[in-house]
Parts: structure tokens; sequence; C-alpha cells
């Protein structure tokens, strides 16, 4: 069959899209147009160092790594996608298929002549489909996506030239009509190239020089590891240091043994350290002694190019440094035998038992009701003593693990400056502001102190920890901005993340640095888990890969992740792994569901743990409606103007009562955040990221508010009850185990745990109405249960009080924005 490829336009042709490496001596240069001429194009090398020995055509379909598709011999359009890159897809029991504006998007699911079948390209083993190019070689451009049979959308490589935005924030590939292959050529480099040096190509046309195109170093590049250890190593009489520098030209140590030494610090010259298969990018310095307490920071030179941002007299902070002064270094030398471990004898509870708090170091001690040097109020020690007490907060509300805003270095310019943390200079150091004596690592101690106190307690403890990004001072970008971090064809870095760069997590000594960080937490400090900034730039083949690593030193750590950035969304990629997700859909749908406006049909969904399309098994979703970021939940729902819920009205109070209950009768993980059982308000400041005075909680409302805390109490006790049980799910139940009774109209809802008795006697009545009026609901036969008032709206009935008359016979009477939970023995 002849091939039907459009014709194009001469005037687009021609012109060097981008050219990369595939190894150290072959690599692709890709027109933006398919080459028709009857001799080759003049492509030559921009730089005198760069040499070709060979210089062809490409085989057409080697645009498919680059593009999704190319056309064949055949004339049809063969769409491509490679299993190796999407490890999260099952495939062979889950059909994929390619879907776009030519087959209607989703529609395309089920039909059998988009689905991919296996088959073998270029050496290895792909998924793909064939379609007659014609009615696909058109202007304007088709856009297409590759999608599961359950509806979930394959992620886009980054660095493909064919990706499009569709004007509504998403991105897609488009099938150009004049690259289908024939636009590639393929060359050999007379010696290998240098990972130091900078190498270009030219297109010569009319005997004239177009612009010179940056040669990229490829996927190979990014392959480079190694799996000595690294940092400053402590052992018996000496001391080695490494670091990874790929592309650097000449690496430096400076070391000193007094702080105010540093203008006076000795310079050593770094080795490259040769491994077995040659040099991987790791540089070596030995010193013959042991230099515990010593401070140490690096220099490197490179190529001066977008790609590198190497500046010889930039102090550098080492990656792997155990602890640092500050954000901008020097990093301490710690021996080992100082630093120790932390502790592992406490018993992290298992997931569907979890009920947390998410909580800052200096929110939680700041205003604490303890006696407190004011230095103890910035940080570990302090918030150790307040945790140790008989009245800390959180063990009086009940939690049984806080959720811990990040604790490593950031980029706080000086101790007394607050952050929340987000803008991580070091991925070891504990943040030296949090600290009462940088210069001694005492950080290091105190949060092995303040890990231990919480698990006195009986609270385990997350990290929330950020590998999507870094902040200023970027250390890793004076190390090796194009290894490290997703940039374009110029070098602009990518900004998905919102904070300026985006970590390249998927380089393998970037997936290597999360791995070795989260480890160190582990064994150091004895956390239990972590939470995943914005992880859906870290990407789901490298947090599966991060799962494996962290399970083998420990196997019930807790992963969690923020499965959303700017880009996109992966919580539904990330049902087959072991991670549960924060719920934004249940954040939103409550904020609306207790004004009213929201329906009972999705509040039956939410309260069933938002099965399968959001969660695989029970404790997959994190259900939370408050967090650090944005206002307040009471900022958010008050009937005040400007947002402002300092002064609660009744309706706010009792909205926040009814989210409470709501809340812990969900099925998932309950997540509440810090202050938000005393109707914390931030004045309805959206962001406070740097306010101090505005996040520290104030603990008088816990005085102004005593009943709302209670409330909250209550119901957490109850949920880590034996008759709490029915509420923590270890797998799915049984499609009987809930009924839930509705009424047209009406946003209100009954919902019977255990309805069908597959888990033992007792069940669970639940009954909420967010309208203001009041409403009966009728039960039916369920309502000769015998039914017994557990809680309403105001209260839990334990102890000496007794519960009003009312009582559930054939129908269960619910006052508006009110609630109750009852109880049955069969």
């Amino acid at each position: 069959m002849a091939n039907t490829r459009a014709p194009f336009s001469t005037d687009q042709a021609q012109r060097i899209v981008r050219a990369w490496l595939r190894s150290a001596s072959s690599g692709l240069i890709e027109l933006d147009a398919d080459w028709t001429g009857d001799s080759l194009p003049l492509l030559a090398p921009g730089d005198k160092a760069f040499a070709f020995t060979d210089l062809g055509p490409a085989a057409p379909s080697l645009y498919a790594d680059e593009a999704a598709y190319y056309v064949d011999a055949e004339g049809l359009l063969v769409f491509v996608l490679d299993p190796a890159e999407h490890s999260w897809v099952n495939f062979g029991a889950m059909p994929v298929y390619v879907a776009g504006d030519f087959n209607g998007w989703e529609k395309a699911v089920g039909q059998a002549e988009w689905a991919l079948q296996p088959g073998e390209l270029n050496g290895r083993p792909v998924w793909l489909v064939r379609r007659p190019a014609g009615p696909l070689l058109t202007d304007p451009p088709p856009q297409f996506k590759f999608i599961t049979g359950d509806n979930r959308w394959v992620d886009l490589p980054r660095e493909a030239s064919n990706l499009v935005d569709d004007g509504k924030g998403h991105f897609n590939r488009a099938i150009l009509r004049w690259r289908t292959g024939r636009n590639l050529f393929q060359f050999t480099t007379a010696e290998p190239i240098l990972l130091n040096q900078t190498y270009s190509v030219v297109h010569v046309r009319d005997g004239r020089e177009a612009p010179k195109v940056r040669v990229r170093l490829g996927k190979f590049f990014h392959e480079l590891c190694s799996d000595v250890p690294l940092g400053a190593i402590v052992r018996r009489g000496e001391t080695t240091f490494r670091l990874f520098a790929p592309r650097a030209r000449h690496v430096r140590l400076f070391v000193c043994e007094k702080l105010e030494e540093q203008a006076a610090a000795f310079g050593y010259e770094l080795d490259r350290l040769e491994e077995e298969g040659g040099w991987r990018g790791v540089w070596e310095a030995h010193l013959d002694r042991n230099m515990h307490g010593w401070y140490y920071w690096y220099s490197i030179s490179g190529p001066h190019d977008v790609f590198g941002h190497f500046h010889p007299n930039q102090k550098i902070l080492d990656p792997y440094a155990q602890a640092a002064t500050g954000r901008d270094g020097p990093g301490i030398v710690l021996d080992p035998a100082w630093v120790g471990r932390g502790d592992r004898s406490f018993t992290t509870p298992a997931w569907q038992d979890l009920v947390m708090a998410e909580a800052h170091v200096r929110d939680l001690v700041a205003r604490a009701p303890v006696t407190l040097a004011p230095e103890e109020r910035l940080g570990f020690s302090g918030l150790a003593k307040w945790v140790a007490s008989p009245d800390f907060y959180l063990k009086q509300l009940g939690v049984n693990c806080v959720e811990l805003q990040p604790l490593h270095e950031n980029d706080a310019r000086t101790r007394d400056e607050y952050h929340w943390g987000y803008m991580t200079a070091n991925f070891f150091a504990p943040h030296s502001g949090y600290g009462q004596d940088a210069a001694k690592a005492s950080s290091v101690k105190e949060l092995q102190e303040l890990v231990a106190a919480f698990h006195r307690q009986g609270i385990a403890v997350v990290v929330d920890v950020v590998y999507n990004h870094v902040g200023e001072p970027a250390h890793l970008m004076f190390i090796d901005k194009l290894y490290y971090f997703e940039l374009d064809d110029a070098g602009v870095l990518a900004n998905w993340s919102g904070c300026g760069n985006d970590l390249r997590c998927r380089a393998a000594m970037a997936t290597r640095l999360i791995i070795d960080s989260l480890v160190h937490l582990i064994e150091v400090y004895g956390v239990d888990g972590f939470r995943f900034d914005l992880a859906e730039l870290i990407g789901v083949d490298v947090l599966r890969t991060i799962e494996t690593a962290v399970k083998q030193v420990k196997p019930d750590v807790i992963l969690i992740a923020e499965p959303w950035s700017f880009r996109g969304h992966i919580a539904a990629a990330l049902r087959p792994t072991g991670y549960a997700s924060w719920n934004d859909g249940y954040r939103n749908f409550l904020r609306e569901y207790v004004h009213g406006r929201a329906g009972a049909d999705k509040l039956e969904y939410y309260l069933k743990g938002s099965p399968w399309h959001f969660a695989y098994w029970p404790a997959q979703t994190v259900n939370y409606t408050e967090s650090h970021d944005d206002r307040t939940w009471l900022d958010m729902i008050t009937e005040n103007g400007d947002h402002n819920g300092f002064h609660p009205t009744l309706n706010d109070r009792r909205r926040t009562h009814l989210m409470a209950a709501i809340l812990f009768a969900s099925v998932g993980i309950p997540l509440v955040a810090q202050g938000q059982d005393f109707l914390r308000s931030k004045y309805g400041v959206t962001n406070t990221y740097q306010r101090g005075d505005l996040n520290a909680l104030d603990y008088h409302r816990l005085v102004r508010f005593p009943a709302t805390h209670a409330y909250f109490a209550d119901w957490i006790a109850f949920r880590r009850s034996a008759a709490g049980q029915l509420l923590r799910l270890f797998s799915r139940p049984s499609e009987g185990f809930f009924q839930c009774f509705t009424q047209p109209g009406w946003p209100a809802l009954v919902a019977i745990y255990n309805a069908d008795g597959s888990q033992g006697r007792t069940r669970l009545l639940f009954a909420v109405n967010p309208h203001t009026e009041d409403m009966t609901m009728p039960l039916g036969e369920a309502g000769g249960w015998g039914w017994k008032l557990v809680a309403d709206h105001e209260c839990f009935y334990t102890g000496d009080r007794r519960p009003p008359g009312e009582a559930v016979t054939t129908e269960v009477f619910i006052p508006g924005l009110g609630c109750s939970l009852w109880v049955a023995e069969q």
C-alpha cells in the first residue's frame, strides 16, 4: 500500500526542532517536517570537538519513542505505548486504548479497533495499534492520549515535542501530518562525548548556517547512577567525602573545624571514583582523620550553557549532609556512632485504625500552656516537652497519628523566620531553626527525642516530605541543573509545582536521593510514614519504586500521597499501589454539603470510602476538610462576611459538628487539621505560609469552645473503640453491608452499617440532615431493630448523660443541621 502522508508546506521544513544523544556516541536530530529531498540535508556539528562518522535517515519507528506514533511503510499510522514507562498499568489484564478527538476521547474505551495489542518495536516489547493514516493526518492536528479500560488517563512524558495544550488546562499529544518519522536523522560521533562539554548541531541551507541547536543528553544520561555511599562518611580514623556530579569538570571540598573559620577553610580537590564498569558520576576525597563536628561544603565548575548553573564561587551544601547550620550551609560531618538510631520499638497502627491530625512544629508549641523558655517555643525541644505533658492537646483529642509539616532544612534565612517548610534546602538535615544549637547539630538529637515523645503518648509520626521541587538556594541546581531538574529544550525550568522548579524525580540518582532520605528518616529518627507533597510531580512509577524500597526497611510504613499538582491528578493511577491519597473531592464536597448544596447520593459515596473510582481499599482515601493550605474550615463555611470565622455563628458551630460527625463516620482515614476541633480561624486569610502569628494555635479557644472540642474527641474515641470497628474496615465489605435511605429533593441521608449482619451482631445507624428544616426519614422494617442513641449533633451520651426520649421506630427524626448515631445488637 502506498504511503498516504498528507503533503506539507516546504516553508515549514528544514528546521532542526531538537537534537539529543541516545548514548555516549550516537544520537538523533529531529526536523520540523519530513525530509523529501533527493539528497540528505546538510546537518553538521556546531562545535570543533564534535564530529560525525555517520549520518543518515533514522528508522521512522524511532519517532514513536518521541511522539508515540509514526507512519509505517504500508501507510498505516502506528500508535505506540512503552509498558516499561507505565508500571502502574497491568498490561494484558487491563486493556488500553487510543483516545482522541477523532474517536470521542473516553468513548474509545471498549472499541476493539482502538485497543492496543502486544508487539515489538525497536528491539523492545511495546503495545500498539495500526490505523489508516489518511484520516488522521489532517489539519488542525488531531489530539490523542492513551486511556485504560477503567478510564484512567496514561500520563504523558514531559519532553515529547508533540505535546499541546488543549486550552482547558490539559496536555495531549498532537498528530502532526508533516512529521511521520521521516523527519529523524541519526548520527554517530567520531569519539564518545564528554558529559562536561557542550555540543550543538546546525542545518546548512543555501550555503548558510541556521542558528545552532544545543544537543541534549538523552535518557542514558539520566539513567547514570552509582550505588556507593554518598555524603560525609566517617569510619574509624578517616572521613570520606563523596558527591554525585556527572557533568562537573572540577569538584572542590572545603572544610573547617570552627564555624567562624570558613574564610580560612582547607580546600581539597576531589577525584573521579572509578567503579566497576567505569566512572558513574561520583567524585571522592579521603581525609585521614575522624572529622566529626567539622563543617564542609563544595564548589563545582562545569560547562557554561543553558543546562548548567556551574559557579565555582558558589558554596554548595552537600545534598547528603545529615545536618546543616542553615539553608546556605555549611554541612556538618557527623559520626554515625554519635547520631545513633531512632525509636523503632513503637508499633505503628494499622492504616484502617488511624485517626490523624496535621500539625506544624511551631504552631503546636508557640503558645502551648506549659512553662518553656522562649527559644524552646521555636522548635523540637519545646514541642517534645509539650508532647510529654499529660495535658498535651493532641493526646486529649485522642488522635493516634500526627502528620507533621516538613521537618527538613528549608529556606528560612534566620532561626526566628517562620516557614511552613515546603521550600526544602536539604533532604537529610532536620531544619536547623527547630534546633537549640545549629552549630552543634542539636536538631538531630532533638528530633529523635520528639519522635520518641510522640511514641510514648501512643501517637505515630508521619512526616510531610517535599521532593517535587527545591527551595532557595537550589543546591542541586548548582550540582547539575540538567540531571536533577525538568527542563525544556531551551533550558527553561518546568514549574508545575508553582514554586519555580520541578525536580526530575525519575532521574536515577534523584530517585535514589529520595529513597535514601526516607530510609534515613526511618532509621535515624524512627518516623512511621510519609505524606508526599504534590506527588503527581514525583510520578507513579517513581512512587512505586519508593514504596518497594522503604517497605524493605519498614514493612508497615504509612505512605500517603497528595495526588495532584498544577499539571494533573494521579489518585486513580495510585489505586493499584500501596499509597493512600488525600481526597480533595471529599474536602470540596463536604464544604458544600453542610450548606445543603450537595446531594445525598454523593454523601453515600463518600461515607462508603470513595470506593473504586478513588480507592480500591477502604484506608486508601484520606478524608479531610481542612489543611494548612487555604482558609481554615471555619473561615471557609462561616456565615460571617470576608470569610472571617473568628467569632463563629451558631450555625457555623452546628455545621462544624455536622462535618465532624460525617468525617469520623466515613470509611477511610480521617484527618483533622490542628485546632479544627476548637473552631480555629485565621481571620479569613488564605495564604499564611509565613504567618506564624496567625498559624500558632490559640489554646484559649479550647476554653471558649469546649463542647466542640469534646464532640470531636468523643467521636474519635468512639471510632477507635470496639463499637467503632464497623467504621474501620480493612477490606471492602459485602454488597449488603450498607443500607441507605433518602428522600427525593432532600440532601438528608440515613446509612446503616452492617445491615446484612456480615460483620457480626452489631449494627450502626447514622442519620444526617444538612438542611435548616427538620425532617423525618422512613426506615421500614430496619426501624424495629432496637436502636439505642449514642450521639447526636451536640454530644455523646455516655456515663450519667442520658439521651432524650426520641426513639427510632419505623422512622427517624433528624432536626435541621442535625445528625445522630445509633447502635443495635441483633
